[in-house]
């Protein structure tokens, strides 16, 4: 996933995305060689699941 499918699934700004990952928060990404930063659709939907179970 792209940065912004990412911001536009969750209706978040890129400055949110930062904060989340300066604070450790972000789910599980990587860099791409060109530098382009991707989330694996399966470690966003973990992410999403262990958010829910500690909102629960």
């Amino acid at each position: 996933m792209t940065l912004q499918d990412i911001f536009n699934e969750l209706d978040i700004s890129k400055s949110t995305w930062n904060d989340w990952k300066n604070k450790g928060r972000a789910p599980k990404h990587f860099k791409l060689p060109n530098g382009q930063v991707r989330v694996r659709r399966a470690d966003f939907e973990k992410w999403l699941d262990c958010l829910m179970e500690v909102n629960a």
